[in-house]
């Protein structure tokens, strides 16, 4: 998606060779007609997928899961990363590492909002190791749905993620992907 990966050369900034920062438009700052054309580009990439629900995985995630389910017309679901004294009943549960956090956490969905019969999007704003897009699939599974795909905004292709996720079955839809981080400069992968 040329306009997000123009986004990323404009306002991201390399941390280091694995750490890409994009809070002026994703991470903590949303940049809202970004995100609507975000929506579409997954909606137009899963349209035939038979989606009935998104899940997401706060916070991130919620923008970009939220413009798609309002182009799918299907509701969304985000997995909280805490407790909380509402969430308490049929709680669902997985446990996820976060490499930019250093720390694990448990996440939950209640499983009331999840059917056997939904088809599952999963969105995501991040694709590094894998590890929060298979917390989700957890979650999922434990409801015997089905994980039609998972639509990530920005996936590192230089670290195992992708090839963890179509180890296991998984379709991957990455609007940029990024070759590498080194020495300060963002290189995308040629698709």
């Amino acid at each position: 998606m040329e306009k997000l990966q123009q986004k990323i050369m404009d306002e991201g900034i390399v941390l280091s060779d694995t750490v890409l920062k994009v809070d002026r438009f994703l991470n903590h700052q949303i940049d809202p007609m970004l995100m609507k054309q975000i929506g579409e580009e997954f909606a137009q990439r899963f349209e035939n997928e038979g989606i009935t629900k998104i899940v997401t995985l706060e916070s991130s995630g919620i923008a970009p899961a939220v413009m798609t389910g309002l182009i799918l017309g299907v509701p969304v679901i985000f997995a909280r990363k805490k407790k909380s004294l509402t969430l308490t009943e049929g709680l669902l549960t997985a446990e996820v590492y976060s490499f930019t956090k250093q720390e694990t956490n448990e996440i939950s969905i209640s499983s009331k909002f999840i059917e056997e019969n939904d088809r599952i999007l999963i969105i995501d704003d991040f694709l590094a190791n894998g590890q929060a897009a298979l917390a989700l699939v957890d979650l999922v599974n434990q409801t015997d749905a089905t994980v039609v795909g998972i639509g990530i905004v920005i996936e590192k292709s230089f670290q195992d993620g992708r090839q963890l996720l179509h180890e296991k079955g998984y379709r991957v839809e990455s609007l940029a992907r990024i070759q590498s981080l080194a020495s300060n400069q963002i290189t995308f992968v040629k698709e």
